[in-house]
């Protein structure tokens, strides 16, 4: 009688009460501890159930075909077949699990492929969407009397604009534009030969015990990094651009976002307040410019979007006008704007020029630009005339950072290098700050409003007074980046420098400045 699991003959047979089988105890009872029934009819079984059977003590005979060395032999030829169709069918199924493993490979590769393209379909699609939306007539702002139509900011057909060699033709400067740029060089000027420094201006022992006052995490962690700052003065309003691509509008006074403005693409390299109209600027990587405009409940709607450059775009600054601004970028090339229709009265781009634009600030007058390169040069722009008058040579590196004084005499460059400063009078370097090892560049330079401090960012924030072409300037406060990056990316003073606005490679704004016990004692 044999075992109705294993089909053996049983070593301990036992047998079942409701099914009359007989079994191996072992293989039963791990079979009922396993599903609780009967292995052939499916029965619910328990061990109560299984009834031992008594047999007699009786050895086992052995098989024939290990009763004799030609029967060991077959039994081993057996065995030996058996392992071989057993590597033979393992090899089999590691050959098709190679072939759906290169057939899944394949369809991902495909997919990939097939999802580039789309992509590619969908940019060529939006192209295509954004120059029939240029396409759609417009009035033409009142700003510019040869403007061609407008389409929500953007210009009209390129069809339309192509001059000569494929290049778009600009509308250019007019003679009214050049007339109200005189106008307001000739108006500023004659307000700084009268110039004082404000009374309300932060003294130097204020600057010495300047300390961190807060810190506000304005950008996403997945991306962090500050890039640009800037300052509305008037409301005490610091704007950042960040590497998330967003730029945000925060309050000091309430500690408060008020504002994040998306949209770009690509990481916000440079930030700009237009005090007039409530008007925001933001330049990004993305080889765009956007124009913000704000609104009464606070939030601000892009008005343009403007696609005249074809590299990164690098700096944006605001003529003193509050009507026109420029935009410098890796193209080599810089535009200049009129504010009010988005429309580029002149793309300037020198022959003789190979470097990309790093940096770029108006003089305080706003008849000067200056631009920095990658090539390590500064170039100085007449704006009436775009042309190229004088060039400063001797960084190490991109220009990172311009900054003219409100004095109107000083130009303060940062580079890889350290910090330089020229004397706009006789055109040559009177001075250099070397502030950091060869591997910190300095990122950020600026002047306060008053002229009286100049803020340097690198691997910490130092400012200085200001001094002459012959007098010292004197490290006033040297403040530490308490990022731990390394790196503080860009620093702005507030009004009357009564704080430091200061960016790094994290996420948060740091405001420096004096706690409040210090600031009462300051101005009793």
């Amino acid at each position: 009688m044999n075992c109705s699991i294993s089909g053996e003959v049983p070593e301990e047979p036992v047998v079942s009460t409701k099914s009359g089988l007989l079994y191996e105890k072992r293989l039963i009872e791990r079979h009922i501890s396993d599903y609780g029934k009967c292995p052939v009819t499916g029965e619910a079984l328990t061990m109560d159930d299984i009834v031992p059977v008594k047999t007699g003590k009786i050895v086992k005979p052995r098989s024939l075909t290990a009763a004799s060395i030609p029967g060991m032999l077959g039994m081993f030829q057996n065995e030996w077949d058996a392992l071989m169709l057993s590597n033979f069918a393992l090899e089999q199924q590691l050959h098709t699990a190679r072939q759906e493993l290169s057939h899944a490979l394949y369809q991902h590769d495909a997919a990939c492929r097939v999802i580039a393209r789309l992509k590619k379909e969908r940019d060529e699609a939006r192209s295509f969407l954004a120059q029939a939306e240029r396409q759609a007539p417009f009035p033409a702002s009142a700003a510019t009397a040869n403007v061609s139509a407008l389409s929500n900011g953007k210009r009209a057909a390129e069809s339309e604009d192509m001059g000569p060699g494929g290049k778009r033709m600009r509308p250019g400067v007019s003679d009214s534009v050049i007339a109200e740029l005189t106008e307001c060089n000739a108006a500023l000027s004659q307000q700084r030969k009268k110039r004082q420094i404000p009374p309300t201006l932060a003294p130097i022992d204020a600057l010495e015990r300047y300390t961190q006052l807060s810190s506000h995490p304005l950008h996403k962690t997945n991306k962090p990094g500050i890039t640009s700052i800037d300052i509305n003065l008037s409301k005490d309003v610091v704007a950042t651009g960040g590497v998330d691509s967003s730029a945000v509008l925060f309050d000091r006074t309430s500690g408060e976002i008020l504002s994040t403005l998306s949209g770009h693409s690509k990481k916000v390299t440079s930030v700009k307040f237009v005090v007039q109209n409530d008007v925001f600027l933001s330049g990004s990587a993305d080889k765009t410019v956007r124009i913000w405009q704000g609104s009464e409940d606070g939030k601000y709607d892009c008005r343009h979007i403007l696609k005249d450059h074809t590299a990164e775009v690098q700096a944006v600054t605001v003529h003193a006008t509050n009507n026109y601004f420029v935009t410098a970028s890796l193209d080599t090339t810089w535009c200049f704007y009129d504010l009010s229709s988005g429309l580029c009265l002149t793309q300037v781009e020198d022959p003789s020029n190979s470097m990309g634009y790093t940096s770029a600030a108006f003089h305080p007058d706003g008849l000067i630009l200056g631009t920095g390169t990658t090539g390590a040069t500064v170039r100085i722009w007449d704006v009436k005339s775009r042309g190229n008058v004088a060039n400063f040579d001797g960084h190490t590196g991109a220009v990172t950072a311009i900054s003219f004084s409100e004095n109107g005499y000083f130009l303060a460059t940062a580079a890889h290098d350290g910090v330089k400063l020229w004397d706009l009078r006789k055109l040559k370097n009177f001075r250099s700050f070397e502030l950091y090892d060869q591997d910190t560049p300095t990122n950020s330079v600026d002047f306060d409003h008053s002229g009286s401090y100049l803020a340097i960012a690198g691997s910490d924030i130092r400012v200085y007074q200001v001094g002459s072409v012959k007098a010292e300037w004197n490290c006033i406060k040297t403040l530490p980046d308490l990022s731990g990056t390394g790196k503080a990316t860009c620093v702005k003073f507030g009004p009357d420098a009564k704080y430091l606005a200061v960016g790094s490679m994290d996420r948060n704004l740091r405001i420096f400045g004096l706690p409040e016990g210090d600031d009462a004692s300051t101005e009793s």
